[in-house]
């Protein structure tokens, strides 16, 4: 048996501690509960690595969590050519691990679920893509400020917004269907009201069952129904008197 001090053997250590410098595997198994997270690597169709830590990107004061995944492609870096003190570093893209993107223009992360990120910075724009049953939550304890010049947000089936007080500072704000309110309405310029109802069973004339209070003039070229009285200071419409009543084709005087 040759022995430790034969030349031929301490080549061939040389050679195996060399080529085991740098070694291409993929994941064979992922432990990310463990202190810390690690990994073992498949080198060849026998071989498979013991437990080994992987490189994250950041772990300072900045600390990022993406740990790999099984059947990714690895690189084992082992500094003393010796696999069992090696670390892992994912990242190499594969025939049978493409990127997301081909786009030299583009920066893209894709999700396992199909979620895509993606940075345009040819075309500065940005874009997040969720799968169809994917939700968003952003969490300011403060304050949040968006500012551009369009803005188009669409919600398919309902929007809710809560706040203790709501302000649209907008010149000329439109609604494009009906608007029903809950509370009082308190209108500081002045209402206007054009055009029929269109709500099912309507027959497209206004009704106001709720009290009026205004400190301007209201005008209106329709008629103005109401299904009880209508007064003005302490004269009743409906059953006030007249005086200077007088017979014949005499007029009244004005209502008492």
């Amino acid at each position: 048996m040759p022995g430790p001090t034969d030349p031929f053997q301490l080549f061939a250590d040389l050679q195996r501690m060399v080529a085991n410098l740098l070694r291409v595997g993929t994941i064979a198994a992922v432990d990310p509960t463990a202190t810390p997270p690690r990994v073992r690597v498949k080198l060849t169709e026998n071989t498979t690595t013991d437990w080994r830590p992987y490189f994250e990107l950041r772990t300072g004061e900045t600390r990022t969590w993406n740990p790999p995944t099984v059947g990714e492609p690895v690189m084992l870096l082992s500094p003393n050519g010796l696999t069992e003190g090696g670390y892992v570093l994912a990242g190499i893209p594969t025939e049978g691990h493409p990127p997301p993107s081909n786009d030299p223009n583009k920066t893209v992360t894709r999700y396992p679920d199909g979620m895509v990120i993606e940075y345009d910075h040819a075309a500065h724009k940005f874009k997040a893509t969720l799968p169809a049953d994917g939700t968003a939550d952003i969490d300011v304890p403060d304050a949040i400020t968006v500012t551009c010049k369009t803005a188009d947000v669409t919600a398919s089936e309902s929007a809710t917004v809560h706040s203790q007080q709501i302000t649209l500072d907008a010149p000329q704000t439109t609604t494009t269907g009906h608007l029903t309110v809950m509370g009082l309405t308190s209108m500081m310029g002045g209402f206007a009201a054009y055009g029929t109802s269109t709500v099912p069973g309507s027959q497209g004339t206004g009704r106001m069952n709720i009290p009026l209070l205004s400190t301007r003039e209201i005008e209106t070229t329709s008629t103005i129904h109401a299904d009880t009285d209508v007064t003005a200071g302490a004269i009743s419409l409906k059953t006030h008197p007249h005086g200077e009543v007088q017979s014949g084709g005499d007029v009244s005087g004005g209502p008492l």
